[in-house]
Parts: structure tokens; sequence; C-alpha cells
């Protein structure tokens, strides 16, 4: 019987260990918190879209990459609204070149609207990212949730309450609100929902300006610009 329990054993370890071989070490592991909420109608919806697709096409970011000492990041993206309401865009992919940028951009162009309204909850946005973040199947340096959105938290724990419990775990949120329906977003970003070492927002006034806006903070984000 031991011999048997012994075999088992040499078994699970010949399948488990290749698996774990298989997590690539990045720079960075970033989460993308896309807004799909009430707020956010079609054409704002695929502003936010362009604005991802576009970035990830730029020269710039791709710098800023290869600029890390491993010279890779993992990218994932989600779309989000109320508390338990939150549906995977893309899943993780690796970003290390042109060929690999283009890649992430075009899903995300390819990627269909997942939901429609269902309140504001910008800490059900970061307990999600939190869960996708423990089960990375990759080793990043740095961990990163990038939210973005045109309101405050409504519905759900406090923001402020998420917020911490991700820093706890060493997860860093950085915020870009859209501010032409709430003027002044960006304090309760600042106060409520940006957080851990290094951390910041990058405001964007409305939703023809959130490419520019979401560009910068990519490249801020990528190349660990504090």
């Amino acid at each position: 019987m031991r011999s048997v329990v012994v075999l088992v054993m040499l078994c699970c370890a010949l399948i488990v260990t290749p698996l774990r071989a298989r997590a690539e070490p990045v720079d960075l592991a970033l989460v993308l918190a896309v807004d799909a909420s009430g707020s956010v109608n079609q054409t704002r919806f695929e502003l936010q879209k362009r604005g991802y697709a576009a970035a990830f096409r730029n020269p710039r970011v791709w710098r800023a990459i290869r600029s890390g000492m491993i010279g890779a990041i993992a990218v994932h993206m989600y779309q989000w609204t109320g508390p338990f309401m939150q549906r995977e865009a893309m899943g993780w992919m690796i970003v290390r070149d042109e060929a690999s940028a283009e890649a992430v951009a075009a899903a995300i162009e390819a990627g269909p609207r997942l939901l429609y309204g269902g309140g504001t909850s910008v800490s059900g946005a970061i307990d999600h990212g939190v869960g996708v973040l423990e089960n990375l199947p990759h080793q990043p340096a740095r961990r990163v949730i990038d939210i973005s959105g045109d309101g405050a938290n409504t519905s759900g724990r406090p923001a402020s309450t998420a917020r911490d419990a991700a820093v706890a775990k060493g997860i860093v949120i950085n915020g870009l609100p859209i501010l032409n329906i709430e003027p002044f977003l960006d304090r309760h970003y600042e106060e409520e929902v940006i957080g851990g070492e290094g951390s910041f927002m990058i405001a964007a006034r409305d939703y023809d300006t959130f490419g520019d806006a979401i560009l910068r903070k990519l490249i801020a984000e990528i190349a660990d610009l504090r």
C-alpha cells in the first residue's frame, strides 16, 4: 500500500511541476477595470475601448514595456458596474513586443460590451480585481488595478474599505476618473479609490480626452514612474 501512495505522489509531482514552470515572470500584472454602468452609453463605451486599443499600439507604450527588468507585462481587462456585476472582457495576455501589443489591442477592439447598467460600485470593481490578481498565472514584480469610471461609488461597501483591503495585500490601485458627469470625481478617486505605494490618478476631462489620459497613465504605470 505504501508503494502505491509513493507512486501516486511521484505522478502528482511530475504533473504539477511543469505547470508551475510555465508561470512566466513579468515586470507588471496590470488589471484594467472598465466602467460599463448606466451612465456610460454605447458611444462612451466605444471611446474607452478605442482609447485602450490605441494606447497599446503606441510606440511609447512599447518602449515603456521594454524598459523593465524583464521587458514584459501581463494585462487583463474586465467590465464592471454593480457590487457583484463584473465580466471578463480579455483574459491574461503577455505583452513584450509590437506583435503582442497589437494582439492585445485587437482583442480589446473585438470584445463586445457585456454589461449595461446595474449601479456604480467602485468597491466591487476593486474586490473583483483583487480576485483576478490572486489567481494570476504569472509571476509579477508589481500588481496594479487600473480603474476608470465616470461616477463615484454608490453601491456595495465603501470604496476606501475595498481599497485598504487590496493595499494590505500589496496591490496598487490607480485611477482614471472621467469628469464630464461629476466634475469633482477626481477628489473622490484621490480620497477613496487610489492607494498603495506609488499610486496615482490621471483625470480625463471627458470621454473625448480619455484616449490621451489612458496613454499617459499606461506609460506611467508600466515604467513605474512616480
